[in-house]
């Protein structure tokens, strides 16, 4: 037996509660993981909404939408009993069931081994949200930028991927300006490493001129919509902006004169089914590149019972930094 957090439709609507589960419950897959961590990503916000967020498919189900833990079984000989290892993406948590359970089974493909020099913790203190960010940076050095080049700017700052970027980039010697709506997260920003607050107003303005100022080397925008479409026109020339959420929607009322007049970089970061030796550099980087310390102060552990209320918090971006989930609370 096991207890999870299990996603059950009432009429309507979609009711959370932890329940004990037999192993029989588990769906197919290769490799079964007692899973010790879990995290709480905006996706997982809208898994445990009263609908499922329109990406649950089927009912019951379980939420998580990455996890980190110790093999239990295996039919591959990839992993065995005792291996520690971490799973992000995959459509785990929305279509498969996820790592709101103290037992998980799924697929070898979708595992990486934990990468030496990190606990099942601090793997889910980074989790999705922190993995996305390393993606982004990854890509912005991988299309030109280099400390010497300006600012970098970081949109939704004090969420769980604009947190991670901002130590990420801080660490590697960026001058990263951080974009907020709240003044008493300043702060925090600033212990992560932010040389510069811009409070959100100034960029929540509908484009007037498709070119403005040059202001910005880069950008990780985790917020989308009218905010990214004005700080196209304010990236330098050749500069590149890696997108990785939509919190201020899904569609981008922008021009195309920057990438035209100066060469600006759109770049999607997609983290749900990025190859396999991709993501192993990436948690690679991770282990080098952040640090841990910054990470440990992002931080706050919760229960499976609290999740519901988190969920709720965090579509409404009421969550700060990043919330670890001990499925064993």
């Amino acid at each position: 037996m096991f207890r999870a957090l299990v996603l059950e439709k009432e009429g309507d609507a979609a009711v959370a509660r932890v329940r004990e589960l037999d192993d029989s419950a588990l769906p197919a897959g290769d490799v079964t993981v007692a899973v010790e961590y879990s995290t709480l990503n905006y996706k997982d916000g809208l898994a445990l909404s009263s609908n499922g967020g329109g990406i649950v498919r089927a009912w019951p189900h379980v939420a998580g939408i990455d996890f980190a833990g110790v093999v239990e079984a295996s039919s591959v000989e990839r992993y065995k009993p005792g291996d520690k290892v971490v799973l992000t993406g995959w459509r785990v948590g929305e279509v498969h069931w996820g790592g709101y359970s103290q037992k998980a089974r799924v697929k070898a493909d979708w595992l990486v081994p934990l990468p030496a020099g990190l606990t099942t913790r601090q793997a889910m203190a980074v989790g999705t949200a922190g993995f996305t960010a390393m993606l982004a940076v990854m890509s912005l050095e991988e299309h030109g930028l280099t400390p010497d080049k300006g600012e970098v700017l970081v949109t939704g700052a004090s969420g769980g991927v604009g947190s991670v970027a901002v130590a990420l980039l801080a660490k590697l010697g960026y001058q990263v300006a951080a974009v907020t709506g709240r003044a008493e997260t300043e702060g925090y920003l600033r212990d992560l490493g932010a040389a510069r607050i811009v409070a959100r107003e100034e960029l929540a303005e509908t484009v007037k001129r498709p070119l403005e100022a040059e202001t910005w080397a880069g950008c990780v925008d985790a917020v989308g919509g009218a905010m990214l479409a004005r700080v196209l026109g304010q990236m330098k020339h050749g500069g590149s902006v890696a997108a990785v959420g939509l919190a201020g929607g899904a569609s981008l009322p922008a021009s195309v004169i920057p990438f035209l007049l100066r060469g600006v970089n759109l770049l999607g970061i997609d983290s749900v089914t990025v190859p396999y030796v991709r993501r192993v550099v990436a948690w690679e980087r991770v282990v080098t590149d952040l640090p841990m310390g910054k990470l440990e102060a992002m931080v706050r552990v919760a229960g499976l019972g609290e999740l519901p209320a988190l969920g709720a918090a965090i579509l409404k971006g009421g969550v700060q930094g990043r919330v670890v989930v001990d499925v064993n609370l």
